[in-house]
């Protein structure tokens, strides 16, 4: 077996879990864990954009990381976002991630002051260093990050070893083929992670060897039945699945709340998990949040009725 194959699927993304008083609750990330678990998921990926990492502090992510590991124990495949927007924080996280023993690390470029390509490779590679028995994942995003991964910065990177994987959330799929070649062409072996839940299909079909995305943990057994069919070579099928998952994410999107504050209550609904709210600056839900979020839960029941 190739040893990327445990990157090969579908890899929701983490959501933070908090209590009542707005802190991480370390047994609710338990209990997400356990239920991507018991989804049968391929992996998590921890700490990132759908972790809301970007307003919390480098405790309260050592304290997710362990209480995802302390369940995970080798049932998943874990990948933790370590990126701070300074490099002695990310390194911190990283060196404390290998310690607990994540599959991988990932990070996307510095954030705010737009910096030379040369500092951005400097700042994966300080990551990377500290964590020399990990391997790293670059996370491309650049409609957040606000810098886009070049092929420049591509070629540099992959003289790093350890660089085994790119998550591009960049919205054109083109990317995805452009990542997949150079990184075969210069490793023999690469992986590209589809990003945009919405395009998982295109993603895929162009050479995407799984996803990851924000919207996977709500609707998993969707996406892993969307990955089967894509597997199987069912394409109308397939295009039919993206669709109603589409208007799923439409929905999700529509309110006033954060779209990870409606997940949340999804969650609640469907599956009697109660993981918290979203962190200010992110809105939480209001009244008429509420319903979306009913609505949007009442969907991914018809389309599990529909598909599985």
């Amino acid at each position: 077996m190739s040893k990327l194959e445990k990157y090969r699927g579908i890899i929701p993304a983490f959501y933070a879990c908090y209590d009542e008083e707005g802190n991480v609750s370390p047994e609710r990330v338990r209990a997400l864990t356990q239920y991507f678990i018991d989804k049968g998921v391929k992996g998590v990926y921890v700490n990132g954009s759908s972790g809301e990492c970007i307003y919390q502090g480098v405790e309260e992510r050592k304290l997710i990381i362990e209480n995802v590991m302390a369940v995970a124990k080798g049932k998943l495949t874990v990948i933790n976002h370590v990126a701070c927007n300074n490099t002695k924080d990310s390194v911190e996280l990283a060196r404390h991630s290998e310690s607990v023993g994540v599959d991988a690390i990932a990070s996307i470029p510095p954030i705010y002051f737009r910096l030379p390509e040369y500092s951005i490779a400097a700042y994966w590679n300080a990551i990377s260093e500290a964590a020399p028995n990990t391997d790293f994942v670059i996370y491309n995003i650049p409609q957040l990050a606000g810098t886009a991964l070049t092929m420049s910065l591509f070629a540099e990177m992959m003289k790093n070893p350890r660089v085994v994987a790119v998550k591009n959330s960049s919205m054109p799929t083109q990317d995805i083929q452009m990542f997949k070649a150079a990184g075969k062409a210069a490793k023999g072996e690469f992986i590209v992670f589809n990003g945009p839940d919405e395009q998982f299909v295109a993603g895929r079909a162009i050479g995407a060897d799984g996803g990851i995305g924000g919207t996977y943990g709500v609707m998993p057994e969707l996406f892993l039945k969307l990955n089967e069919l894509i597997i199987s070579g069912e394409k109308e099928k397939a295009i039919e699945l993206q669709y109603d998952i589409n208007e799923i994410i439409y929905k999700m999107c529509s309110s006033h709340a954060n779209m990870y504050a409606v997940a949340k209550e999804m969650l609640r609904a469907n599956e009697g998990l109660d993981i918290g709210g979203v962190r200010l600056p992110l809105e939480n839900l209001q009244e008429m949040d509420k319903v979306i979020a009913k609505e949007a839960a009442e969907m991914v029941c018809a389309a599990k009725a529909k598909h599985l």
